[in-house]
């Protein structure tokens, strides 16, 4: 019954993601190019050539994407940090302290969801322009107005958490959530204190959870390109996805886009990968 009733969402899947896929490597390994000077796509996996494929990741090793590479991995991480730094804490109170304000937290905590993405971004736009009410309060306060949305770095990280916070406190709040009281209440009867108590057993039991967090905002956030564009447009905080844009919607060479999109998804399958992996291992020492 079960396989049966997975059928439809398999086969959803295949439609919307492995075909798509199999189309972009089509153009990413193809060699035949039309009048235009655009790739035409090679069905045929006999086909394929690696010439496109490999002047990309030869670019993004040690030629003209590496600092756009390295700039991606750079803003994910401090983003990442942000959301760790903001995320556990509110994902802690509102699984172990929230009690009753439990559900007006959680309503909290989704209602940017119920406001399209690319709409609050623009209202950051509105909050940090060059006579928004960011440089207005500082301009009482005394300091010199900031050029916040003229790539400007932290403009683009602060953004960047700001946009996948809750994707990050929602799946680590189920995490928390599901520990055991005993285990916390065992600690303190043996006069563990409230600090090594977290230290010793909620962060090891949150594990796989504050992993799973991680994943799910990485993911998204290292291919994004939509929020860089809208606080910032420089070319000196272009990211990955930026450049991956710039290819396939805005020039002939839509097969170095592609190339760029499978080298993204090999990098971020070995994240995958991991958390896979460590997830596999938390459940056989759970049982």
């Amino acid at each position: 019954m079960w396989p049966a009733l997975a059928l439809p969402g398999t086969l959803w899947l295949i439609a919307l993601f492995l075909v798509p896929f199999y189309a972009v490597m089509a153009v990413a390994f193809s060699g035949a190019i039309n009048v235009f000077g655009e790739p035409v796509p090679v069905w045929n996996p006999l086909d394929w050539r690696l010439d496109t494929f490999s002047q990309v990741l030869s670019a993004s090793v040690s030629g003209e994407y590496q600092q756009t590479w390295i700039r991606t991995g750079t803003y994910t991480v401090l983003a990442l940090a942000l959301c760790v730094a903001v995320g556990y804490p509110v994902a802690y109170y509102t699984a172990r302290l929230a009690g009753k304000r439990r559900g007006l937290v959680l309503a909290l905590i989704l209602a940017p969801w119920w406001i399209n993405y690319i709409t609050r971004m623009l209202a950051w736009v509105n909050l940090l322009q060059d006579d928004g009410y960011v440089n207005k309060t500082l301009g009482i306060l005394g300091v010199a107005p900031v050029s916040w949305l003229s790539g400007n770095a932290f403009t683009v990280v602060l953004a960047l958490a700001y946009g996948y916070v809750p994707y990050f406190i929602i799946p680590l709040f189920a995490s928390l959530d599901r520990i055991d009281q005993r285990l916390l209440e065992a600690s303190r009867d043996l006069g563990v204190g409230a600090v090594r108590t977290f230290l010793h057993v909620t962060l090891p039991l949150s594990k796989v959870g504050l992993v799973t967090a991680i994943v799910i905002t990485a993911l998204p956030m290292a291919g994004d390109y939509y929020t860089n564009t809208i606080v910032s447009g420089s070319p000196n905080t272009t990211m990955i996805g930026n450049q991956i844009e710039l290819f396939l919607l805005e020039g002939p060479q839509k097969n170095l886009g592609a190339s760029l999109v499978l080298l993204l998804s090999l990098v971020l399958m070995f994240f995958m990968a991991y958390y896979l992996l460590l997830t596999q291992r938390a459940s056989r020492d759970a049982r």
